[in-house]
C-alpha cells in the first residue's frame, strides 16, 4: 500500500496589538479590502526577516481576539486560517497571500468572531499561518527571530490602527510558542503558575496527564482531554490543608480562598476551552480523580 504524503509544514503566528490605556478597538475585524493590504504587508514583513516566507503560502484572520482564544486545545484559530485557505483559489498559481476581513455588508462571519466573554484586555491578536514545504524551514527561522526583532513596520501598524479603530501602543509579531511563553510568565506574575502545567500539557501533550497536588492548592488532574477539580467538604480540606489549626475564623477564611481559587481555576481553563469537571472527594484523596 502506498505511504500517505505528509501534510505540508505550517507555522503559527500572530499579530499582537497592545492597545493603549487598554481601550478596545471599536471595529471587529477590518474590511476585505484592508485584510487584503494587511497580510501583503505581513507577508513583506516576514520576508523581510526571513526569506524563505515569499515561499509559503501565508494566511491572515484579520480580527482580533483574546490570547487565551489562540492557546486552546487544537490551535482553533489556526485551524480556521489552514482551513480558509485551503478552500481559497489559487492553488496552483504559487504561493499565495490570503486576509480574511469582514465581508461586503461590513458584518463579521462566525471564523472571525471572537469570544464575547474575552473582549476586554489590553492585548489583542490576530492569528497568521504560513503553509508549504518551504514553511518549516521559515517557520524554524521565524521562531528564532521574531521575539527580539518582530516589531511590525510603521505603516503595518498603521494599517492595523486605522481598519481595527485602535489606539496601538505596540505591533509586533509572535510565533505561538512566544505568545504561550509569554503568558505562562503573565500567570505567574499574577498567582497562576500552579495552573500552568496543567494548561500547558493540555495544549502541547493532549493525551497526557498532568497533576496539581500541591497543598494548599486545589487538587486537579489533566487527563482525557479535561481537567478535573476535587470538590471538598470542610472537614476534607481541613485535613489536607490545615490540620493543625484550630482557628474557626481562620478556618472559615482559608476554606473560602480555597474554593474560590478553585473557581478562578476553572474560569482561567474555560477561557482557554478546556473543560473542567468539579468531582466530590470525600476522603480528599485523588482516587476520585481518575
Amino acid at each position: 500500500m502506498p505511504s500517505t504524503p505528509a501534510e505540508p509544514a505550517t507555522f503559527r503566528g500572530l499579530i499582537a496589538l497592545e492597545l493603549r490605556d487598554g481601550a478596545p478597538p471599536r471595529h471587529a475585524a477590518l474590511t476585505a479590502d484592508a485584510a487584503g493590504d494587511l497580510v501583503a504587508m505581513l507577508g513583506r514583513d516576514l520576508a523581510a526577516l526571513v526569506l524563505g516566507v515569499r515561499e509559503c503560502n501565508l494566511a491572515l484572520l484579520a480580527a482580533h481576539f483574546d490570547a487565551a482564544e489562540a492557546l486552546r486545545p487544537d490551535w482553533p484559530l489556526h485551524r480556521r486560517a489552514s482551513e480558509l485557505l485551503q478552500r481559497a483559489p489559487g492553488q496552483a498559481q504559487g504561493a499565495r497571500m490570503v486576509g480574511i476581513g469582514a465581508d461586503a455588508a461590513g458584518d463579521v462571519p462566525m471564523p472571525l468572531q471572537c469570544d464575547p466573554d474575552l473582549h476586554g484586555g489590553g492585548l489583542r491578536i490576530l492569528p497568521f499561518v504560513l503553509h508549504g514545504e518551504a514553511a518549516r524551514d521559515a517557520g524554524d527561522a521565524l521562531e528564532e527571530v521574531l521575539l527580539d526583532r518582530g516589531m511590525a513596520a510603521a505603516d503595518t501598524a498603521l494599517a492595523l490602527q486605522d481598519g481595527l479603530g485602535a489606539q496601538v501602543e505596540h505591533a509586533r509579531y509572535l510565533s505561538l510558542h512566544d505568545l504561550a511563553a509569554m503568558i505562562a510568565l503573565q500567570y505567574r506574575n499574577t498567582g497562576l503558575d500552579a495552573l500552568w502545567p496543567l494548561l500547558e500539557t493540555a495544549l502541547l501533550e493532549p493525551d497526557a496527564e498532568a497533576w496539581l497536588d500541591a497543598p494548599p492548592e486545589p487538587l486537579a488532574r489533566y487527563g482525557d482531554g479535561e481537567v478535573r477539580i476535587a470538590l471538598l467538604d470542610p472537614a476534607a480540606w481541613r485535613t489536607r490543608n490545615a490540620a493543625n489549626e484550630s482557628d474557626c475564623a481562620r478556618l472559615e477564611r482559608g476554606f473560602a480562598y480555597f474554593q474560590a481559587r478553585q473557581r478562578q481555576f476553572a474560569a482561567v481553563l474555560d477561557a482557554h476551552g478546556v473543560p473542567v469537571q468539579f468531582v466530590h472527594c470525600v476522603d480528599g484523596g485523588g482516587d476520585c480523580l481518575r
